[in-house]
């Protein structure tokens, strides 16, 4: 096995590892077999260059460095090539760490970017990292104490973390030493260390109190929501940061709340104020020990859970619910009335099963069904913040902004492929199947059903709340759009087979093309906008999009199926 570099640097502070009681030459071979065990997965965000290259995660991201230990250079940068997605998001962050000296906003801002990206990564690629119990039975069967299979745990997890961490910072980082000096460099990376530790101890005692109080199945599900829950809460919260001050003679000025100490970027931001501005008042003396007690205290909480935090987690073996036969036969039902054909029927029940069964398609999945279900309304709660009121923005055409749930198509369209029991793909080729379009037509009718369709319901229902009966033809135009849109997605995105993929195997090449998904989008969007200044337009609109849809999966499929996987048929 490698001896990766990381686990190089992780000997420096042995010392401190055994005079915690950690078993270290054990913690260390176990962090060997797991880094080198993830040379199997990859998470969702970095995707690999080409499937038939085996995928690296932490193995890769070092294996550049250990060319000459392995000898192997195919894989060795992979995952570096892909850090420059980190690094570009985080390029955003550098106009806030030059623009002046009211360190309160711009590191606020900053850390309520790096907590709102982290958080995500760790919900939507990690969890399965947080949530593992494969090794018990192997590690509990040896002389290792409890504080050792935490502690390893917990690294394993922080290395995750601070790989990612390091290539959103690094470039404010660099910025920030050379336009503010080494005080403020060295604060910037010690906090960016503590926020790390902070957002793996939040997400942990989260998911330990859900492990608590559910058990089984039910806990499975549970977590998932808690997954969409976690995503509309730091997406709610990034946006509160920019609420916390107020514009004034083209300067933001801070006012103190006690709501602020909710908010962890308030938090990191007060040790700047405090060292490099001088400002010794109460709130910014408060935020400043938050800062550094509450990350440390939460980290070593959770090392000391982690005993109890495993003990839970062996619930999630349990097999104790599944769907109840009133459920199964309305999905039946259902399946029936929205398919043309028996084959079509089928593999509608059965995407619809592997959509509701599969945890680690959930895992990656339903993070963004949060952001789907949270950007239309922020871009309404902006617009109430800017003075107009309710009633005004009921008479607008604000409702449009609904087409923002349609983020999630591309994003579930790709993972639609993708399975954690990808070697069952076999049974396609084993069934005589006479219409392979069945295939594709009955799995998209199903993310629409179980998906699509649920979701846009209940924002429908809120903006008809909000914006009254009038825009009833406009919610069923986008809906058709989205129709349309999942199709567009399917031509441009769409798996070989549906669920025979590892998800592992997910290519970079696919998710660059969401981009020109996404001006699809809005394209639409303008579209309909201008259907609304015409007499009748909207209903114009209606009528083109329901033809098209007509054509699009009554014909469309027929054509492109043969491109796909049941070609080599």
């Amino acid at each position: 096995m490698n001896d990766f570099r990381t686990l190089k640097l992780l000997d420096r502070f042995r010392g401190a590892f055994e005079g915690m009681g950690v078993q270290y030459d054990q913690m260390r071979r176990i962090l060997q077999v797991k880094l080198t065990m993830d040379g199997r997965r990859v998470p969702t965000i970095v995707g690999n260059s080409s499937r038939r290259q085996k995928g690296t995660l932490l193995g890769g991201r070092e294996s550049s460095t250990l060319k000459g230990q392995n000898g192997t250079g195919d894989d060795s940068n992979r995952f570096i090539r892909s850090l420059w997605v980190y690094a570009l998001l985080g390029i955003v962050m550098i106009p806030f760490v030059i623009m002046g000296n009211n360190y309160m906003f711009q590191m606020s801002f900053v850390f309520g970017i790096m907590l709102f990206m982290v958080m995500t990564s760790l919900i939507s690629d990690f969890s399965s990292v947080l949530l593992d119990i494969r090794d018990k039975n192997i590690l509990y069967s040896k002389p290792l104490n409890h504080r050792t299979i935490s502690m390893a745990k917990t690294i394993h997890i922080l290395i995750y973390m601070l790989f990612i961490t390091a290539a959103i910072m690094l470039p404010s980082l660099l910025v920030g030493l050379i336009r503010n000096g080494i005080v403020f460099f060295l604060i910037f990376l010690v906090e960016i260390v503590l926020m790390d530790f902070l957002i793996v101890a939040l997400t942990a005692f989260l998911y330990f109190l859900v492990l608590r109080f559910f058990d089984g199945e039910k806990l499975k599900d549970v977590i998932n929501y808690v997954q969409i829950g976690l995503t509309i809460g730091i997406t709610i919260g990034y946006q509160l940061v920019f609420r916390l001050f107020d514009f004034v003679d083209f300067s933001f000025r801070f006012q103190p709340k006690w709501w602020q100490f909710l908010l962890p970027p308030v938090w990191f931001a007060g040790p700047f104020e405090y060292v490099l501005s001088g400002d010794r008042s109460g709130y910014v003396a408060a935020f400043s020990l938050l800062t550094l007690l509450l990350p440390i205290a939460g980290i070593l909480l959770y090392i000391k859970m982690m005993p109890a935090f495993e003990r839970n987690l062996q619930k999630l073996s349990e097999q104790t619910g599944r769907e109840s036969k009133g459920l199964t036969r309305l999905w039946r039902l259902i399946g029936k009335w929205m398919c043309r054909t028996r084959e079509e029927a089928v593999f509608f029940g059965f995407a619809s099963a592997m959509m509701a069964k599969e945890r680690e398609f959930k895992l990656k999945v339903y993070p963004t069904l949060g952001f789907s279900i949270i950007f239309p309304f922020i871009f309404l709660f902006t617009n109430l913040q800017d003075g107009r009121g309710l009633s005004d923005l009921a008479t607008g055409k604000m409702y449009l902004f609904i087409y923002f749930c349609g983020l999630l198509v591309p994003s579930v369209v790709i993972m639609l492929g993708f399975s954690g029991q990808h070697k069952g793909a076999w049974i396609f080729r084993a069934i005589p199947i006479q219409d392979m379009n069945a295939v594709y037509k009955g799995t998209l009718k199903a993310f629409l059903v179980r998906l699509l369709v649920p979701l846009f319901l209940i924002e429908a229902i809120i903006f008809t709340a909000i914006f009254g009966l009038r825009i009833i033809p406009d919610l069923i135009a986008v809906l058709l759009c989205l129709f349309l849109y999942t199709f567009i997605s399917y031509l441009l995105l769409g798996p070989e087979l549906p669920f025979s993929e590892p998800f592992q195997a997910v290519q970079t090449n696919r998710s660059l093309k969401m981009i020109p998904l996404m001006l699809i989008l809005a394209a639409f969007g303008f579209v309909h906008y201008a259907a609304t200044v015409m007499s009748y337009g909207v209903y114009l609109y209606m009528g083109i999009l329901l033809i098209a849809n007509i054509i699009a999966w009554h014909r469309g499929f027929t054509d492109v199926s043969g491109k796909r996987g049941f070609a080599q048929r």
